[in-house]
Order: C-alpha cells, then sequence, then structure tokens
C-alpha cells in the first residue's frame, strides 16, 4: 500500500543553456510575465509516455516472502519553465499528478490508499515543483543517458515536503525522456502506516518512481 508520487515527477533539469554551477529556483521575474519572456525555455508533459508509480514493501497473509505493492498512473500534466541561465522559474512550474486514478493488482489496496492513506476526495493531485539543480552541465542531446540530481517540493495529502530525487535523462528526436525516483518516509508526510488484517507488515519507506517525456516548446 503507499503513497504517491508521484511522483510527480521530473527532469527539471534540463534548460536548453549549459549550467555552469548549481542552480536555484528563481533568478529574475516570476509568474506569467517571466514565463513569457523571450529565451525561456518550456518543457511541457507530453500526452503519451509519462507514467508516475509507488512501491511499498508489504507481507501479506498467506504469502512466504513479501512483495512490493506497485500502484501506477498515466494521468500526469504540468510544465517546466527555465530562464536563459538554467534557473527554475518555480511560479510556472509544476507537475501534477491525479491520484485518484492509481491502479495496484489489487482492488482492496486500491480502495484502501484511496480512501484512507490519501483521502483522494479531500486531496486528488500530487504535485511536485523544482528547486535546484545538482550535476548537470548542459542539457541532454543525445541519446546516452545523462544523471543527476533534483531537489524538488513535493506536496502529498496536503502536506509540502522537500525531496531529492535521482534523475536519468536523454534526448529522443526534440523530446527529453528519462526516469526520476525518490524514496521518503509515512511520516514525512503525516501519513498513516497501513495496518489492515489481511497484511502482516508494511515498511515506512515509499520510493516513487516516474517515467517522464516531456515535449520542448
Amino acid at each position: 500500500m503507499a503513497r504517491v508520487l508521484i511522483g510527480a515527477a521530473l527532469v527539471a533539469g534540463v534548460s536548453a543553456a549549459a549550467f555552469a554551477q548549481t542552480k536555484t529556483a528563481g533568478g529574475g521575474p516570476s509568474g506569467k510575465a517571466a514565463a513569457s519572456a523571450p529565451g525561456h525555455i518550456h518543457l511541457i508533459v507530453a500526452p503519451t509516455g509519462n507514467e508516475a508509480r509507488y512501491r511499498v514493501r508489504e507481507q501479506l497473509v498467506g504469502l512466504d516472502l513479501p512483495n512490493d505493492a506497485i500502484g501506477a498512473t498515466k494521468d500526469i500534466t504540468g510544465e517546466l519553465v527555465f530562464d536563459p541561465n538554467g534557473n527554475v522559474i518555480r511560479d510556472s512550474s509544476k507537475i501534477s499528478v491525479v491520484v485518484a486514478k492509481l491502479k495496484s493488482d489489487k482492488d482492496r489496496r486500491d480502495m484502501y490508499v484511496k480512501t484512507r492513506t490519501l483521502e483522494t476526495s479531500k486531496f486528488p493531485t500530487v504535485e511536485l515543483v523544482p528547486t535546484m539543480l545538482h550535476g548537470l552541465a548542459t542539457k541532454p542531446s543525445s541519446p546516452e543517458p545523462t544523471t543527476f540530481d533534483l531537489m524538488a517540493d513535493l506536496t502529498v495529502h496536503g502536506v509540502t515536503h522537500p525531496t531529492a530525487w535521482k534523475v536519468t535523462a536523454r534526448a529522443d528526436g526534440d523530446d527529453i525522456v528519462g526516469t526520476a525516483t525518490t524514496a521518503f518516509t509515512f511520516k514525512d508526510f503525516g501519513l498513516d502506516q497501513p495496518h489492515v488484517p489481511i497484511v502482516l507488515d508494511v515498511k515506512d519507506t515509499i520510493k516513487l518512481e516516474y517515467d517522464f517525456r516531456f515535449n520542448t516548446k
């Protein structure tokens, strides 16, 4: 069982300009005026090729070995905007995941996650806003993958918490594709760790994975 994600998700780190050093959010005007300024780079979540997943280790009654509970959704939207120097325009950069669409291999688990863990009727989305990049020297421009770190504010169940993501990205034509991962605990977001009769144990670590495809604008 678990939390989402979602994740996100994440390749905020793909500016068209070289990053000479670590970039932080801000660095100039913000909002719609900044986002539409000349020279800004827009990365838009593509209509296909995006999926967010959670993974939580659980031990079910009647099974000898633990397994990963995995829930996934492709209902993801958003845009990332950078200024010509590679700084994130934070007010215009956000990825949203509709967690009510999460689906695992067990309907009972999905219902519990939606009604008890995430309370999707009150908190229908998980949102991610990038804040800082580490280890990205240039925009990915070849099929060869590049790996870097991303710091981002993740909002789950109405609680915002800083998260660190490992991102692998590459160019695919004009698009940027890759995977981003992070991990946190139930307590980080004030979530109750599930306790139900059919589950003997649920580990406290929640892993989020985001397979992304961004169109460039």
